[in-house]
């Protein structure tokens, strides 16, 4: 019951934000196409050697949640393990920062604790951390491995480039757009606040998936549950008759064999 409580306000949350977030992703794409060819893009659009890339892992603080964890991370550990560049790791969640540090992940931050239903101002720390190590030089490229919220019951692991951010390459539009001031000032005061609702956005797929996925393994054990009381129930009540009968049985048989007794006498 609590984890179909949570899960119906981290649906309703995802829900309510997604087709923002994705507006906002399509907005940002196509202010990033903008740019004069001469004129040099954004830090954030900068495209360069990929020499370390960093990957946001999100996963769980708990378990008992399925799969859930399990999926995420062996996504992200096949990911590692196929990198052509080293790979450093931002995790939120406790699962997938101790299975890195188990298993030698080189980790450079870690969050925990988020919120079930987070404020955007929860996530801004973990997004500056992403944009300042990527227009620092400490990653050349970063990667989000989350878990997509479909429904209730399906739950896609997913990996997806934030930054450098794409520009769009075919934008059909139907109406011309007038920029004031112009594209690439719009584009320095929305594009990090833009990169961080993604981010945010990408935490709040994951989280109503978590509790998706913690409500429906929760279900199943009750119902396993109910059902081993069932077959313990019904193997103790057989245990009972058997006794109950060997016992009558005996009965009979010692007042049968005095009868025999008496008979004789």
């Amino acid at each position: 019951m609590v984890a179909a409580s949570k899960m119906r306000r981290s649906q309703e949350q995802v829900l309510a934000t997604r087709p923002y977030a994705e507006k906002a992703w399509e907005i940002l794409t196509f202010l990033a196409s903008q740019r004069p060819a001469k004129e040099p893009p954004h830090p954030l659009l900068t495209y360069r050697s990929v020499n370390t890339i960093g990957l946001l892992l999100i996963t769980g603080d708990r378990g008992l949640a399925g799969a859930y964890n399990h999926n995420i991370v062996r996504l992200a550990a096949e990911f590692i393990g196929e990198a052509t560049s080293p790979v450093k790791l931002v995790t939120v969640g406790r699962k997938g920062r101790d299975f890195m540090l188990r298993y030698g992940g080189d980790i450079v931050a870690e969050f925990t604790g988020i919120p079930d239903q987070p404020a955007f101002t929860d996530i801004t720390p973990i997004a500056r951390t992403l944009i300042d190590d990527f227009l620092g030089g400490t990653f050349d490229q970063v990667i989000i491995a989350y878990t997509n919220f479909i429904n209730i019951l399906v739950h896609r692991p997913a990996l997806r480039q934030l930054l450098p951010i794409r520009a769009a390459r075919e934008i059909k539009v139907a109406l011309e757009y007038i920029f004031e001031p112009d594209p690439r000032t719009i584009l320095g005061q929305v594009l990090p606040r833009f990169t961080e609702l993604q981010v945010y956005q990408a935490i709040l797929e994951s989280l109503a998936s978590e509790h998706s996925a913690r409500m429906v393994a929760m279900r199943n054990a009750t119902e396993n549950a109910e059902a081993l009381v069932e077959d313990l129930t019904l193997s103790y009540n057989r245990a009972r008759q058997e006794a109950i009968t060997k016992e009558i049985m005996d009965i009979a048989g010692g007042a049968e064999a005095l009868a025999k007794v008496r008979a004789v006498a």
